[in-house]
């Protein structure tokens, strides 16, 4: 095993040693050791030549002591890092909310999970969080009471802590606010808090924050909660009996998926949901008569809420019973069949461009619009434009709140699921799950954050006493306009 030197640039390398049962190019790595400079860059002048990767040294007579030039620039030398490794728990809590992939867990302050639950479906929403931030660190509006005020701001600061966090929150100011608001959640049993219904504490919660996110001095959040959470409803109301009819429109922050032995999936419910019957004083008829009260959406929201009628009053045992049947829901919803027909001629052109994205996204080609599609297209722009009951009507009302460059197609995603677990609205437990930005799915059991799949939150509909949906929130898809 001959030892040779070789000369690089201004360098002399001494001592070299040539293993001869190896190729060259073993050779060639030893030099890559010693100079940084790669197998491939390297140039070797041996016998008047250059040396090849695959040469055979018995005939290139390599001597003990020979003397090797070589050519070729290293790669830049990397550095040892200044810092050793770094631990998730030794990073500020900001830095380990991001690596974690998902923010706190809240502490059960005694049968709380409904309020816990609430809270991170809530949470979940950027645009409800950039309202609330842009909310006055003190004072309020004349015509917003004392008690609404400070659960506005106990929730600001709440979400502000959830967000820094990732060791479990105690929301212990946001509980003792919320009970002095609504004393309904502080009722106490045998000296212990009663759990409560999560769905109530949901719409008492967003009831408040439409009342403060939309008060005179922060006009740019002006009814910020309609624009994210308000479906318009139109409805026709209906008396067989003497001919009557008359319309109503009405704003509400939730649809109902009524079951009944006819509904296996949620797009039956909802149908079930927007037909009612009233009994009412009949002007005609001079007495009480039957009417028949059809609904359609008429306007839409950026976030859809959906709350499965679960819970009943039972006479006999005189507390709320609960519906076990399975129910299914989708990750995705079209909603499209239950909006009014102004609406969806309004939705007409934002749903054939979704339709062209997502056919793009799978290789296929746009079909060309005809002209008389072209003027079609026109003026279904122009009623969008001018109409007030379109999809966008509930959407314009605040900058923040909504990027008025997009428009709604009617099309959801699943973002939020709110779970109950038990026989009865005042017992049980409640659990949010929830998706992260990165799409993961957490289930919020508490303090508990426990990473899910997507395959599993659909199979939360009910059938037995596991957890089943009692909340679903999505998430609007919109295209540019």
């Amino acid at each position: 095993m001959p030892t040779v030197s070789v000369k690089w640039q201004k360098e002399l390398l001494t001592g070299v040693e040539i293993d001869t049962s190896q190729p060259p190019y073993v050779f060639k790595c030893q030099l890559y050791d010693l100079t940084g400079v790669p197998p491939e860059r390297q140039k070797i002048m041996v016998k008047g030549g250059l040396l090849k990767d695959d040469a055979d040294w018995s005939k290139l007579g390599v001597k003990e002591g020979q003397k090797l030039m070589m050519m070729g620039t290293a790669d830049e030398i990397v550095k040892a890092p200044e810092k050793g490794p770094v631990f998730m728990e030794d990073l500020p809590e900001e830095e380990q909310v991001v690596v974690a992939g998902h923010s706190a867990g809240l502490f059960n302050l005694g049968n709380t999970c409904y309020m816990n639950s609430t809270l991170q479906c809530l949470h979940s929403v950027p645009e409800l969080k950039s309202a609330l931030i842009k909310y006055p660190h003190s004072g309020r509006s004349n015509d917003l009471d004392q008690p609404s005020h400070l659960l506005t701001v106990a929730t600001r600061d709440l979400f502000s802590e959830l967000d820094k966090s990732v060791k479990a929150v105690a929301p212990m100011q946001f509980w003792t606010v919320l009970r002095k608001k609504y004393p309904q959640f502080g009722q106490l049993h045998n000296g212990s808090f009663m759990q409560q219904d999560a769905e109530e504490c949901w719409t008492q919660i967003l009831y408040t924050l439409s009342q403060s996110l939309k008060t005179p001095n922060l006009s740019e959040n002006l009814d910020a909660i309609k624009g994210l959470f308000g479906i318009e409803l139109v409805s026709r109301v209906h008396c067989a009996e003497s001919g009557e009819e008359s319309s109503e429109t009405e704003s509400v922050h939730s649809l109902k998926c009524h079951i009944s032995h006819e509904v296996n999936h949620l797009h039956e419910g909802l149908k079930h949901g927007l037909k009612s019957e009233l009994e009412k004083s009949s002007p005609s008829l001079g007495r009480s008569a039957i009417y028949v009260k059809d609904s359609h959406i008429n306007g839409l929201p950026r976030y859809l809420t959906v709350q499965f009628v679960r819970f009943f009053w039972k006479r006999e045992s005189n507390q709320k019973a609960k519906i076990l049947r399975k129910v299914d829901y989708p990750l995705e919803l079209d909603i499209y069949d239950l909006c009014s027909d102004d609406l969806k001629k309004s939705l007409e052109v934002p749903r054939q461009i979704l339709r062209d994205e997502e056919g793009k996204k799978l290789g296929l080609k746009s079909k060309p619009k005809s002209s008389s599609s072209t003027v079609n297209d026109v003026k279904m722009s122009d009623a969008e434009g001018s109409s007030k009951e379109s999809g966008e009507s509930s959407m314009d009302a605040s900058e923040e709140v909504h990027d008025k460059e997009m428009q709604l197609t009617g099309v959801y995603d699943l973002v939020a699921v709110l779970t109950h677990k038990g026989r009865s609205a005042d017992s049980g437990h409640y659990v949010a799950w929830v998706k992260q930005e990165s799409g993961k799915w957490i289930q919020y059991d508490d303090d508990n954050p426990i990473p899910q799949r997507e395959e599993d939150i659909v199979k939360l509909s009910g059938g037995g006493d596991w957890h089943m949906a009692y909340i679903c929130m999505y998430k609007a898809r919109v295209v540019p306009k």
